[in-house]
C-alpha cells in the first residue's frame, strides 16, 4: 500500500444493519480523492499492474490507472470516466442506486462490458445478459461490502484472464461469501480462480 498524507478532512460514514443483514450507509462529508499529479505516489507501478479497479480520483490518476492490463471502473465516478475518455474493460455498478446508473452512450469510448448488480437477484451484463446470484457460502449476517467484494472479483478475474460467465460466476461466488461476516470478513472463503 501507497499513502499520502492529506491535511484536508476525511470523509466518515456509518452503517446500519438490519435485521436480515441488509445495510445502508451513510457518509458525510466530501469523498478525498488520489491525484494523479501527486509525485509521492509510485504511478508507474501501474503499468505492471494486472488489473486496476478505479474507485476515485481524479483524472490524471485515472490515466494513470489505464495503463494497467485491465482496468475496471465504478459507475459512481462517471464524471471523472467521462472526463478521462479511456477504454474501460469493465464498467460496473448497483441496478439499485440511482448514483450508479449507466446509459448506453454516456462514455465515450464505450466500456468492453457493462455490469449491473442487483444483490441477490444476480444482475445483467452487456454484452453477456443476465446471470445469476451466487449461494452464500454460509448464513447470511451482513450485506455491507457485498457489492465492492462483486466488482473485486470481477477486477480479479478479468486479470486472470477469466471471461464472460466465467467471471461473473467468480465474482457472484466473492460477494456472496462476504455475506458471511461481518463488514467484509467472510467466514467461509474457498475461491478458485480457474
Amino acid at each position: 500500500m501507497h499513502a499520502v498524507p492529506d491535511e484536508r478532512p476525511q470523509r466518515w460514514a456509518f452503517t446500519q444493519v438490519d435485521d436480515h443483514g441488509e445495510r445502508t450507509i451513510t457518509t458525510v462529508g466530501p469523498k478525498l480523492r488520489p491525484r494523479g499529479h501527486d509525485e509521492q505516489l509510485p504511478w508507474h507501478e501501474l503499468a505492471s499492474m494486472d488489473a486496476v479497479f478505479f474507485v476515485a480520483g481524479d483524472v490524471d490518476a485515472l490515466v494513470h490507472a489505464r495503463r494497467a492490463r485491465v482496468l475496471t471502473a465504478t459507475s459512481r465516478e462517471l464524471e471523472v470516466l467521462r472526463r478521462g475518455g479511456v477504454e474501460l474493460d469493465a464498467l460496473i455498478g448497483s441496478g439499485e442506486d440511482d448514483a450508479e446508473r449507466y446509459r448506453p452512450g454516456e462514455l465515450d469510448p464505450e466500456p468492453k462490458l457493462v455490469v449491473t448488480t442487483s444483490g441477490g437477484l444476480g444482475g445483467w451484463a452487456r454484452p453477456g445478459g443476465p446471470y445469476t446470484a451466487a449461494d452464500p457460502p454460509g448464513e447470511v449476517v451482513d450485506a455491507y461490502g457485498a457489492g465492492d467484494s462483486f466488482a473485486a472479483g470481477l477486477t480479479f478475474a478479468l486479470g486472470t484472464g477469466l471471461e464472460g460467465q466465467d467471471a461473473l460466476a467468480f465474482a457472484a461466488r466473492c460477494g456472496a461469501g462476504a455475506l458471511t461476516g461481518r463488514g467484509v470478513a467472510p467466514r467461509h472463503v474457498a475461491f478458485a480462480a480457474t
